[in-house]
């Protein structure tokens, strides 16, 4: 489990500085963003890595790689949100940012370390585009949790489903990083 604690730290980081060079080019215009809006981004971004792995020809030139670290940035900018809220105007200067950021996926990364501990690295044997569907299944559990102004009976809520599309996107990433 070591090697996949090494292996996750390498897709943040690569998804941290390109969240952190966006910072400096927009801000974080973001924090207008409601819940149901960022759940729709990501669901933009599977869908379009589902049609990359379906589709024998691709028009635009971005690969699932990309869209993988977008749903994993998008995902981690909806965490922020469940705890500080929407605003009007964009609040939080590129240090508190950053510091949400680190905090957000530390928690993640805990939650998969004690999973992958209970599973057995069982995501190792699955592939991407497994990884894929079960994102867009989260996200679908996400869109109806919305739909019921976040009540639950007996799941879990919108937040854990965040930190699994995370988790996903990371170990897909991984996997294509080999």
């Amino acid at each position: 489990m070591q090697n996949t604690s090494k292996e996750y730290d390498a897709v943040v980081q690569v998804c941290q500085e390109l969240f952190s060079k966006k910072m400096k080019d927009y801000g974080c215009a973001w924090r207008i963003l409601r819940l149901p809006s960022l759940t729709d981004q990501i669901f933009i971004k599977a869908q379009r890595i589902r049609g990359l792995q379906q589709n024998a020809v691709q028009k635009v030139d971005e690969d699932a790689a990309s869209e993988f670290v977008g749903i994993i940035n998008y995902c981690v900018m909806a965490l922020i949100q469940i705890e500080k809220g929407v605003v009007e105007q964009p609040d939080l200067s590129f240090k508190e940012t950053v510091a949400l950021y680190e905090d957000k996926i530390a928690i993640t990364k805990q939650l998969m370390m004690d999973k992958n501990h209970d599973y057995g690295e069982a995501w190792r044997d699955m592939r991407v585009s497994s990884l894929t569907d079960l994102i867009l299944q989260k996200l679908l559990r996400v869109k109806q949790i919305e739909d019921n102004a976040g009540h639950t009976l007996v799941s879990e809520g919108i937040d854990a489903n965040y930190q699994d599309m995370i988790n996903y996107a990371i170990f897909a990433l991984i996997h294509l990083n080999k």
